[in-house]
């Protein structure tokens, strides 16, 4: 069945909450507020995390450079009409339970600095806080749960990216069969779940025991170029306590998600990167688990632990379930038309002309019909995107670390050579596209 589109009304807003600092490891120097609220504004989303308010010095830079707006949300000092920011942080704890090693990471919202500040005081006096912007404790997570919720219950707390097999609830290597088993007493407290780039709603829906937790996408990013790859839709009103209502009950607002193709996650299939293995979950059981090159242990994926632990079919929808939808970042379908593997400048620069000229990025992937965008973006991008849309695309599934590919071209070798955007009358006719 054709999925109606757009999936969402135009007056609903966007989130991406789980964010990462220039104070994390591998992170870009521009994962600071304004570097955010600069990228967040091209994207077209409307409320974003900070990420790593556990670090000191990122919290006296948020101090800084934010300030509230009195509903539980900061605007930067410098653009109080752009993005709102939300205080969120991860926090990894690696500990043993049930005679296993365990590694689970949380997302955690707080909904002002005092309460981040009794965060922080409570962690500083049981680990370390200032030497990453994502800090690992060795204590149990469901304590994390109850020391950030003993700061103020107006916090929430989301398990992260709950399939990825190294650091979550269910990963393969380090995690849990059940909530309940992970947070025992505390599960009283988890209200949502984070799918993870690697898997998707529908592969959740496959677990019945699921169904009373709303599903949330985050972009996990760490450069300000990666914010929005996946995301949340809300129609709530635009505050602390409505999002995190919304999260406890989407009937409050909660609308939805916006997802990668879950097959570029890059642990969606079995395998070994430094072998060059990638094997689907079947494949793997008939070699009994083990990397046919160099006879060690697979990593298991994604896709792999998810038909472990379902109890439904795949393709199983289920009554509560709420819309979401595939997107390809705008970018990467136009490098795919020139016909180049990264971002290059060129590639931005015409990226930065049709957001000029259309609106947010989200507008076009989203909101723009074919007709709009066929007045500006050359017909080879505005394919891609329909081609995106109706989920018409090739799929190379990642595994054990490498993302996955996705390409909504069909034949390269067909590709014109003049794929420029449409250039508006009146414009210096020296200003020639560079595709």
């Amino acid at each position: 069945m054709k999925k109606a589109w757009p999936p969402w009304p135009k007056n609903s807003f966007i989130a991406d909450f789980h964010i990462h600092s220039k104070y994390s490891r591998a992170t870009s120097r521009e994962m600071e507020p304004l570097g955010i609220n600069k990228i967040a504004k091209l994207k077209g989303i409307k409320v974003v995390g900070t990420g790593d308010f556990t670090h000191p010095g990122y919290l006296r830079e948020l101090k800084e450079k934010l300030e509230p707006i009195g509903n539980g949300l900061f605007v930067c000092k410098e653009d109080p009409e752009g993005t709102r920011f939300i205080l969120t942080a991860e926090v990894s704890n690696i500990f043993t339970q049930g005679g296993k090693n365990r590694r689970i990471h949380t997302v955690i919202f707080a909904p002002d600095f005092e309460v981040v500040e009794e965060i922080q005081a409570r962690l500083k006096q049981i680990g370390n806080i200032s030497s990453d912007g994502r800090p690992i404790f060795g204590f149990p997570v469901k304590e994390l749960v109850r020391l950030v919720m003993e700061a103020s219950p107006e916090c929430f707390v989301v398990p992260a990216h709950i399939w990825t097999p190294w650091f979550s609830l269910f990963g393969a290597k380090s995690g849990f069969d059940s909530i309940e088993e992970c947070f025992e007493e505390e599960t009283r407290h988890i209200h949502a779940l984070e799918t993870g780039l690697s898997s998707d709603p529908q592969m959740n829906w496959r677990l019945s025991c699921l169904d009373s937790y709303t599903l949330v996408s985050n972009s996990d990013a760490h450069s300000p170029w990666k914010l929005g790859r996946e995301a949340n839709v809300f129609s709530c009103e635009i505050s602390y306590n409505a999002i995190i209502q919304a999260m406890k009950e989407p009937s409050l607002g909660f609308l939805g998600t916006i997802e990668f193709f879950p097959e570029e996650g890059k642990y969606h299939f079995d395998g070994h990167r430094s072998c060059g293995v990638s094997l689907s979950p079947k494949e793997t059981k008939a070699l009994s688990g083990i990397c046919p090159v160099c006879q060690r242990p697979l990593t298991i994926g994604v896709c792999h632990r998810v038909e472990d632990l379902s109890d439904r079919p795949e393709g199983f929808v289920p009554e509560t379930a709420l819309p979401n939808c595939h997107l390809v970042p705008l970018e990467e379908i136009i490098a795919e038309v020139f016909g180049v593997k990264s971002i290059t400048k060129r590639v931005r620069k015409e990226y930065l002309s049709a957001l000029k000229m259309l609106g947010t990025e989200f507008d076009i992937l989203l909101w723009k019909d074919k007709e709009e965008l066929l007045s500006v973006l050359p017909k080879e991008v505005v394919d891609g995107i329909i081609s995106m849309r109706e989920e018409k695309v090739s799929v190379t599934p990642g595994f054990d670390g490498v993302y996955g590919k996705i390409s909504t071209i069909s034949k390269k070798e067909d590709r014109p050579k003049d794929t420029g955007l449409k250039k508006k009358k009146g414009k210096n006719p020296r200003q020639k596209s560079l595709f």
